[in-house]
């Protein structure tokens, strides 16, 4: 799995190659300036031959001005016309930078085709007459915090970057930020006021935390690492990681040929609910049918038995018990994972019901997976200290669940759910996927993991219930909960992608049917 860095991490881990490893500061700037040339350069589809091609490089103070130096110097090595906008006095840039600065300086003594201009005044009628192939932010770096989204930047900064936009929306070129977009906060990715909206991201040596969150997938545009020679052992232990599917398959855990059924992986989900007025049976068959269609090799359900033959009908393969105790304190005894709370209700009744299933012991100790209903209940002041007991649970809410049980507003925890699910998985001792985009899975003491995988065909109701049920799945199989809420995301996320070539008509049965497809793609196995 990939690390992904907040802006300090990334600070440290710089400062590590450099004091520790002796990289001098100059030959990093170098490596992140040749290598950002080239994705540039193969991005349009220009890497044999630039000549021709015309850029605009503009440059700021710090060292990402310094990158923008080195990349303008590897474009004109490779044949194409560069524009340099420097936007403060060439004696304000610190040694490191002004190398870079003064070595074009020099270039134009060679009759390079170069223009070095002294800010946007300066630059302003040549370069909007100008057509360029692609236009390069070297504005701001990752020091950049930003305390609430649409914050102000000063000048000329702010100028700058409304320059690049409006070339970008009245161009063909592109834009390629280097390391961060220009106005984007490296670990939160709010967003100030104006920010750049490129169309690829050259970030260097490690994804950053702020690409995947609030504003950040929106100016990112296409994401591309830059080895720039900090090695990944200078910046550990990192706190993020992304999920991939080398880390998926790892967590399904196969057949073994000669085990029996029972050997497979047992699942008992309590689920489902009737009333005088409505039917949440359907969220049961949904979570059933997932963990079937994941590969658990028997599955239990407990639910109101007047729903059995309607189970029955939809998922054969799963056996019914109805609603005693006692009975499915037994079942919880002999199943691998236990899955608790979609479509359970929420009146007095129910909560009572959930409260009695997560004190008992044979529940609480075994593999636990709380979803929906059950995370309802538990954010009631009774019964919010439950989760300390619990031995290997995950809590599954999205963001309105998140806040009833954190007590944060929906707004605040979707300005920083990185943090929120860590500090909840921490104070708790209880393992956390938080659903959304990116998901988030955390745990009392392991790093963070981020998914990225699916789309708007996520977004339909039963979609949920579908997740937690590959949870319970894969976590019967042998998988932590931790790790088997990471990899049952991931899966659930290419599920979504496989199900249909228009994600906003996808219903969660096509999700359910696309589950085979999704794992069966990891292991190259064919249909």
């Amino acid at each position: 799995m990939l690390p992904v860095v907040t802006a300090i991490e990334m600070s440290k881990a710089d400062k590590a190659a450099i004091e520790e490893l002796r990289i001098g500061e100059s030959r990093l700037m170098e490596l992140a300036g040749s290598e950002a040339a080239d994705i540039i350069l193969k991005a349009l589809e220009k890497n044999d031959n630039p000549e021709g091609c015309s850029f605009l490089v503009v440059c700021g103070k710090g060292n990402n001005g310094g990158d923008g130096f080195v990349v303008a110097r590897h474009l004109l090595n490779r044949g194409a016309t560069v524009d340099v906008v420097l936007l403060c006095p060439p004696e304000t840039l610190k040694p490191v930078n002004r190398e870079g600065y003064l070595i074009l300086e020099a270039y134009r003594h060679h009759n390079e085709p170069l223009r070095i201009f002294h800010g946007i005044e300066e630059a302003i009628d040549s370069i909007t007459e100008t057509g360029y192939s692609a236009l390069i932010d070297g504005i701001l770096g990752t020091g950049l915090r930003i305390t609430q989204a649409g914050e102000a930047l000063p000048e000329p900064i702010a100028s700058a970057i409304t320059l690049l936009n409006t070339l970008r929306h009245n161009s063909d070129a592109l834009i390629a930020a280097l390391d961060v977009p220009s106005g984007l906060d490296a670990t939160t990715g709010l967003s100030a006021s104006p920010a750049v909206i490129a169309d690829l991201t050259v970030t260097m040596a490690f994804l950053k935390t702020g690409f995947f969150f609030n504003e950040g997938p929106l100016h990112c545009g296409d994401l591309h690492t830059a080895e720039i020679s900090i090695p990944r052992f200078i910046a550990e232990p990192v706190s993020t990681l992304l999920t991939d599917g080398e880390f998926a398959a790892e967590q399904f855990i196969m057949r073994n040929p000669a085990a029996a059924k029972h050997q497979n992986g047992k699942v008992l989900i309590i689920a489902g609910s009737i009333s005088s007025t409505s039917s949440m049976i359907g969220a049961a068959m949904l979570a059933v049918k997932a963990a079937l269609k994941t590969g658990a090799g028997y599955v239990c359900v407990s639910l109101p038995l007047t729903h059995a033959a309607a189970m029955h009908a939809f998922a054969p393969g799963a056996v019914v018990i109805g609603r005693d105790l006692d009975v499915i304190a037994e079942k919880a005894r002999w199943a691998d994972a236990v899955l608790i709370g979609c479509g359970l209700g929420r009146d007095s009744a129910s909560v009572s019901f959930i409260a009695d299933l997560l004190q008992r012991k044979e529940i609480a100790a075994n593999k636990l997976v709380i979803d929906a209903d059950a995370l309802y209940a538990l954010a009631l002041p009774d019964l919010s200290s439950l989760s300390f007991g619990f031995s290997d649970a995950i809590l599954t809410p999205h963001y309105g669940e998140m806040s009833r049980l954190s007590g944060f507003s929906v707004e605040s925890i979707a300005c920083d759910p990185l943090d929120t699910a860590r500090t909840y998985a921490e104070k708790h001792r209880v393992n956390l996927l938080l659903k959304g985009y990116p998901t988030v899975i955390a745990a009392p003491s392991d790093p963070v993991l981020l998914n990225t995988t699916g789309t708007d065909a996520l977004g339909t109701a039963g979609s949920g219930d579908i997740l937690s049920g590959m949870i319970a799945a894969l976590a019967a199989k042998g998988a932590t909960t931790f790790n088997a809420g990471a990899a049952a995301a991931w899966f659930h996320g290419r599920a979504g992608d496989l199900a249909g070539t228009i994600s906003s008509i996808v219903s969660a049965e096509d999700i359910l049917e696309a589950i085979p497809s999704a794992i069966q793609e990891i292991f190259h196995i064919e249909e």
